[in-house]
């Protein structure tokens, strides 16, 4: 056998059916789309349109809602942390940051940041600084001996002064919060009413 004799098994590629190339070609003429008719033209697309009738997916039942500017944290729990430190893939003297937490392999990526959850028991001193944290994993870490740091509270604090800043700039006074169950302060049903009589 030489090279230029080498063939593929009868049957192993099938040749593109041609469409619209006359009677022989065996879809010729209207190509198999019918006969006339919206759907026989290029460029439509009739899908979800059920003839004017309200659409199925405008008659089912909405909730929720996707929030465009909500961060995508890359979470993970207290035990696979212990399990990184006990199989000697994270260093618990050091500060522990996502990308020590990717190079141990703890998570895939840091995403916008890293968020450490409760479940499990963490019995290492960790020193970690993440975006955020829940309550418990707080806990359970400051327990152990360890210290957290959550990017979150400084960029909150951080943005909260800018908004200040920008408000002293242009004269204008931070609002004043009444407090609850101020004799002073007028509910919008009371002054509808008094606005009517």
């Amino acid at each position: 056998m030489k090279l230029n004799e080498i063939r593929d098994n009868a049957g192993a590629h099938k040749k593109r059916m041609r469409v619209g190339r006359g009677p022989g070609s065996g879809k010729g003429q209207t190509s198999g789309r019918g006969v006339k008719g919206q759907k026989s033209r290029t460029g439509v697309s009739l899908l979800g349109f059920e003839g004017g009738q309200m659409p199925l997916y405008m008659r089912m039942p909405k909730r929720g809602f996707n929030n465009p500017g909500a961060l995508k944290l890359a979470e993970v729990n207290l035990w696979r942390l212990q399990d990184a430190v006990d199989g000697g893939k994270l260093d618990a003297k050091s500060e522990i940051r996502g990308e020590a937490l990717v190079a141990a392999g703890v998570i895939r990526r840091v995403k916008d940041g890293v968020r450490v959850l409760g479940t499990g028991e963490i019995k290492a001193k960790l020193n970690l600084v993440v975006w955020s944290a829940s309550a418990g994993a707080v806990k359970a870490i400051e327990a152990a001996g360890g210290t957290i740091v959550q990017e979150r509270i400084a960029a909150e604090a951080k943005a909260a002064a800018r908004v200040e800043k920008r408000n002293a700039a242009k004269g204008k006074a931070p609002p004043a919060k009444a407090p609850k169950g101020d004799a002073n302060k007028v509910s919008a049903r009371a002054r509808r009413t008094a606005a009517k009589a």
